[in-house]
């Protein structure tokens, strides 16, 4: 199996991405648009694909000084224990040197373990307004 890594946005087919999300249950309620722009505002980003067909994601959102957060890491079911995810996660860890790296998952623990995160003991949230309702 070929999976190549992309780091840039060029040609990225976002309603194939949004139908992908949808069909192995990883989606969030965001439109196409959203989508694409909450990859467009990361501080890094990556896209892995089986031949055309995009199979992973990866974004942080950073400050670039001292504060970064990893979202939307996933891999297709069909292509997960593969080690996609991990390369990923090394390719858009690796420009984050000095950085407090948070991430929130109640999935795939062991997995994010195993690359040295260290589960925290508290965290807070809070969604301004309504969810996925931005329009300013």
């Amino acid at each position: 199996m070929n999976i190549t890594y992309k780091r840039d946005l060029v040609d990225v087919d976002w309603e194939a991405m949004k139908a992908t999300l949808i069909k192995d249950n990883f989606h969030n309620g965001r439109s196409t648009e959203q989508l694409k722009t909450s990859f467009a505002n990361s501080f890094s980003t990556c896209i892995a694909y089986a031949d055309k067909k995009i199979v992973g994601t990866a974004r942080v959102l950073s400050d670039g000084v001292c504060n970064a957060y990893i979202v939307d890491v996933w891999t297709y079911s069909e292509y997960r224990h593969q080690g996609i995810a991990r390369k990923m996660m090394e390719i858009i860890t690796e420009e984050l040197p000095g950085q407090h790296v948070y991430l929130f998952t109640d999935d795939s623990v062991d997995f994010y373990k195993k690359l040295g995160f260290v589960e925290q003991p508290t965290g807070l949230s809070k969604v301004i307004g309504k969810w996925l309702v931005n329009d300013y």
